[in-house]
């Protein structure tokens, strides 16, 4: 037997206003690939809190760390969010763990070029260019930012996607 729902359309379209609200923001965060935000000034907060953490892992892994650092803390919040059936804050830190992806493809992009200005200037080690060197894969470095840019954006999808999969 056919029931009729008695569901209004205020709420059937209640769940989907978070992702119209991001959708400009993750548009945005696409096309102005590499424009400097606001929020990257904690990004860079995160990344150097990230070698500090693996710094006792190798060499390796304390240059890897910054990057995953930046990959590692919204994807442990999304988890918790997810965890506790709230949408909105998974919604949320979806996109800026797709932020974070567009951040690193700029600068694994670079590591050839080494043009982007770092903190401690020339001295340093520019992160991308030591481990695709060390890998093999240096003359790579377009191809890997570009995995980046598809990472964010399947992030953004399912950012964008998240009310079908999470039913409240």
């Amino acid at each position: 037997m056919y029931t009729r729902s008695t569901a209004t359309w205020w709420e059937e379209v209640t769940p989907w206003v978070p992702s119209i609200a991001l959708l400009p923001v993750c548009i945005y965060i696409l096309v102005t690939r590499g424009k400097y935000l606001l929020i990257d000034h904690f990004n860079l907060l995160v990344h150097e809190g990230g070698h500090g953490i693996f710094m006792f892992f190798g060499q390796f892994l304390y240059i890897a760390g910054g990057t995953l650092m930046q990959i590692i803390l919204p994807m442990l919040i999304v988890w918790y969010f997810f965890r506790n059936g709230y949408r909105f804050g998974v919604q949320l830190f979806l996109v800026w763990l797709g932020q974070n992806f567009i951040n690193i493809s700029v600068y694994a992009a670079d590591a050839q070029e080494r043009a982007l200005p770092l903190l401690g200037g020339t001295a340093v080690i520019h992160d991308w260019h030591y481990m695709l060197g060390k890998l093999g894969l240096l003359q790579y470095d377009a191809i890997v930012g570009y995995v980046f840019v598809g990472m964010a954006g399947l992030t953004f999808i399912a950012a964008l996607f998240m009310p079908l999969i999470m039913r409240n």
